[in-house]
């Protein structure tokens, strides 16, 4: 491992471009999917096996996740920061204090999480748009989520150390073994013993509990990198205070993603109903496996891109940017063709109700109008990061939902009612495009190449 760490940079200065994105990007693609996946099996054994009502109640429990997702990275992505940042500096003392403290965090804040959750369940689903016909499954679904919250918290935090401290195969098949099982499990628990979207629940919470165990072997095995040891389950609060600095970007625009989410749903309510929620909860599911596909790029664009832009080798920059931005629109590209060709093949994965399939037919053709431009911006935003302009990619992230995805759909429901929450969302991915667009050319006119 010392060896590849230390041949690792030089290749990234010297191995062709393209050849590098693959074998960075693949993994990270791998991962990315599979994580995607994980949330699809639920929505596509739900619709199926509990129906189209169900489909919109899980989709109500969205903020949920996005609030979960926020204080896992919050926690997760800080602590994978500072492992790296510790092991390259030969603080192995000070990396093993931080894996302590991951288990140790993540442990708290998800009691805290379940608890305050789960007193307030229903009124905190209420607000997030459930009706009376959908909040008994939306109910049903996070009470066994919210009871193993803490299981999901240290699973997600353990993930992320995991893969900083030199074992991203092993991060992969944790990821890999939770879907594998998930998928198992939902047709089990939903087509075999019929336990409906509790079903659902229960199988999740247990293949993540498989896939923690994996990560607990790991990490109580004397010859892992890291490993558990007495005295590292302490909180420090450098290391704390760290990992929460580092993790607030990404704790703040998933926190803006809840809202936004918040939003669509109660508009959708008002002017569409339940099963307009439902239709959201779809499109949604489709759109995110590319977006998590290009994601995956971003990821295997970020190490190749800061190391070129370190040594100054702008030609390579630049090499790096253009292939990434061809292979991410290539997808979005491919997500807007299959949703405009052949739509109702895509959402007859997840229902069979030909009224809620109707519905999410029109909302998907309009949510994909401008989808092949979604991958330039997202690959623009990760090169700010990449290149250490952390404040200009937050701003690209956060302006596309706060200035004018948020504007939008307070705008556009109340003129053209369900198709205005529809058309706020390609309207405000044309808008940061631009911006996007208008911020990486300045970028590139400034780079002394």
């Amino acid at each position: 491992m010392n060896n590849t760490r230390d041949t690792a940079p030089l290749v990234l200065g010297t191995e062709k471009i393209g050849k590098l994105l693959m074998r960075y990007a693949i993994p990270a693609i791998i991962a990315m999917t599979a994580s995607s996946l994980y949330n699809m099996v639920d929505s596509i054994f739900i619709g199926h096996g509990v129906g189209p009502l169900a489909i919109a109640g899980l989709a109500i429990t969205f903020p949920f996740m996005n609030l979960a997702a926020a204080f896992g990275s919050l926690v997760g992505v800080g602590a994978s920061t500072l492992v790296a940042i510790k092991l390259g500096q030969k603080d192995k003392d000070g990396a093993v204090h931080v894996l302590g403290n991951v288990v140790m965090l993540n442990g708290i804040i998800g009691l805290i999480f379940m608890t305050v959750a789960l007193l307030f369940l229903d009124p905190i689903l209420l607000f997030f748009g459930a009706s009376p016909d959908t909040l008994p499954y939306a109910r049903e679904y996070m009470q066994v989520i919210l009871a193993g919250n803490l299981i999901t918290h240290i699973y997600m935090g353990l993930n992320e150390v995991l893969r900083a401290s030199g074992y991203p195969q092993k991060a992969m098949a944790a990821t890999l073994t939770a879907v594998i099982v998930n998928c198992g499990l939902d047709a089990l628990f939903i087509m075999g013993f019929g336990w409906g979207i509790r079903g659902a629940a229960l199988a999740t919470i247990a293949a993540q509990i498989i896939a923690l165990g994996f990560e607990l072997h790991h990490f109580s095995r004397e010859k892992s990198f890291l490993h558990f040891q007495k005295g590292i389950f302490g909180l420090k609060r450098q290391i704390v205070t760290g990992m929460l600095a580092i993790g607030l970007s990404p704790f703040l625009m998933n926190l803006c993603a809840c809202f936004v989410v918040i939003l669509i749903n109660k508009s959708l309510k008002t002017y569409g109903g339940d099963l307009a929620i439902g239709a959201y909860g779809i499109v949604n599911r489709i759109i995110f496996l590319f977006i998590m596909i290009v994601m995956g790029f971003n990821q295997g664009m970020q190490p190749i891109a800061g190391y070129n832009f370190g040594a100054r080798l702008f030609d390579r920059l630049i090499q790096v940017l253009k292939y990434t931005i061809f292979c991410g629109v290539t997808v979005t590209t491919i997500g807007f063709l299959a949703g405009q060709i052949f739509p109702r093949s895509l959402i007859y994965l997840f229902t069979s109700d030909e009224t809620l399939t109707d519905i999410a037919v029109e909302g998907l053709r309009i949510v994909l109008i401008f989808f092949p431009v979604v991958g330039f911006q997202m690959v623009t935003s990760s090169f700010f990061q990449s290149i250490g302009m952390a404040k200009k990619a937050i701003f690209l992230s956060l302006t596309r939902q706060l200035l004018f995805l948020i504007p939008s759909l307070l705008i556009f429901p109340s003129i053209w009612g369900t198709i205005g929450v529809w058309m706020s969302m390609p309207v405000a991915d044309a808008i940061a495009t631009v911006v996007a667009a208008c911020m990486l050319r300045w970028q590139l006119k400034h780079l002394k190449v």
